[in-house]
């Protein structure tokens, strides 16, 4: 095997190499940072590098596992992780001018998971600035591995590029809107947003914190899973987090999915979704459908006003976390940026009940319409990757607005706040990665990994590689 292929594995299948003393953690550190060294530089998915220590680390773990064996499958794994989660010692920027100098004293607790669990930090990802709709005209834009010119998605840009151009093993990315899934669907990954106060959020810099998420971004569910069971869990100091049991990730990764109920929406924003993504839509229903799930129609609450209730809380919860620095650093922020995050000072109060009310009757709605359901399928994104810097784009010659193309699909289940997973399921004719979207029942990760899991082990989709090596 390669270099370049070692670094194209699954974090499990990586981690059955180290427990067999097969392959050294110090080995797969390298690996990755010569990769970084030589791939990252048309990327642009690493703010920060943290190369010594991932090699003190890796020989650290290296020797834990020659005296005890792994303690968990994460353990002697090189990860990397969004901008926005502190880490101790190291620079953390959210990906702005803002933090360009900020080294927090303590990491956050996912962060602290992870290192518990043994993995390895090779360093911090690229990011839309502060994670809203705009790439970072500090650290420049992160370019999409399977096509330079076209955009790998936002806010965790990084994230999706460097899983996807196998620059790290897996990472962990944020999602308000759709910033998990929307970059694993536009780099061909996997990308999980588990149950809202399912997995902590305390040292993870917010930009609204009523529809916030942190979860992995991996080559596979399975790798999601694994990471999922290292942070999922109640957290005292995250004050959304929620004290219910954690499942084992794992346990039903089967194959499956014979008898289970998985809805297809009768109406899902079929004026905004590109034919492309359609005919890659339908046959991966026709894969579950192979694979005994039963496929039902459904019909979901109106979908049209959500962006609009999210946009209100973001402007509202956002300007309450930025308005300190707004005042006294506000020429450090990116022009758009700034603008984006000002246009919360003229958010009235009670804007921001009549979103907070929208929200939960959208909610007590949507999971009404899937209670007799295990399951919802929709389209990952509901267009292939754009061009970076187009603001809208033509579907069945027609000119829809950018941001209607990319958020729609995603940002309805950060107002739920249920489980949602993305995973690659075609490519366009252009080359690109599509994706398929898979929404559970609130802290019901373990059906959603089940059902895209028993689809990913029947495709080949996880296993294309982009032509970034050239």
């Amino acid at each position: 095997m390669t270099q370049d292929d070692l670094c194209y594995q699954s974090i499990s299948h990586l981690a059955n190499l180290i427990a067999q003393r097969e392959l050294s953690p110090v080995e797969l550190t390298q690996a990755y940072l010569d990769r970084i060294d030589r791939i990252d530089l048309q990327l642009n998915s690493y703010i920060t590098v943290t190369a010594e220590r991932a090699l003190r680390d890796a020989r650290a773990a290296e020797a834990e596992i020659q005296q005890h064996g792994p303690k968990n499958p994460l353990h002697g794994i090189p990860l990397a992780h969004k901008d926005i989660a502190a880490t101790e010692g190291i620079l953390t920027t959210c990906g702005s001018k803002v933090l360009e100098h900020h080294i927090p004293d303590e990491d956050a607790t996912v962060i602290a998971q992870l290192h518990a669990a043994g993995s390895i930090l090779l360093g911090k990802l690229n990011m839309h600035e502060f994670a809203t709709l705009v790439p970072s005209a500090h650290y420049g834009p992160t370019h999409n591995p399977w096509m330079p010119n076209y955009n790998p998605g936002g806010s965790s840009s990084g994230s999706g590029a460097a899983v996807a151009a196998g620059l790290c093993a897996g990472a962990l990315g944020t999602d308000t809107g759709g910033s998990i899934r929307i970059p694993a669907a536009y780099c061909g990954i996997v990308g999980l947003k588990a149950t809202h106060g399912r997995v902590s959020l305390h040292g993870v810099t917010p930009l609204a914190w009523s529809l916030d998420h942190i979860g992995p971004m991996t080559r596979t569910v399975q790798d999601a899973a694994l990471m999922l069971q290292a942070i999922a869990g109640y957290d005292v100091q995250d004050w959304v987090s929620q004290e219910i049991a954690v499942s084992d990730y794992t346990s039903r990764l089967n194959g499956d999915i014979t008898g289970l109920r998985l809805g297809v929406p009768t109406h899902f924003f079929p004026d905004a979704t590109d034919p492309e993504v359609k005919h890659a839509f339908t046959a991966a229903l026709d894969v579950l459908a192979g694979l005994g799930a039963r496929l039902e129609d459904v019909i979901l609450p109106d979908l049209e006003g959500c962006w609009d209730i999210v946009q209100t809380l973001i402007n509202g919860e956002a300007n309450v976390w930025h308005e300190p620095t707004l005042t006294a650093q506000p020429n450090d922020y990116g022009l758009r940026v700034r603008t984006f995050l000002q246009r919360g000072v003229s958010t009235l109060a009670t804007d921001y009940v009549k979103a907070q009310r929208a929200k939960a009757q959208f909610r007590h709605d949507m999971l009404s319409a899937c209670e007799p359901l295990d399951a919802l399928l929709t389209p990952g994104a509901l267009i292939p990757a754009p061009p970076l810097g187009a603001r809208s784009v033509m579907i069945d010659d027609r000119e829809v607005k950018l941001l209607q193309a990319v958020i729609s699909a995603t940002s309805p289940f950060n107002l739920t706040g249920q489980p949602a997973l993305t995973l690659p399921c075609g490519l366009s004719s252009s080359g690109l990665p599509l994706a398929l979207q898979i929404i559970g029942k609130p802290f019901d990760e373990v059906t959603v990994l089940r059902v895209g899991h028993a689809y990913e082990v029947k495709t080949p989709w996880h296993t294309q590689r982009p032509p970034v090596d050239g």
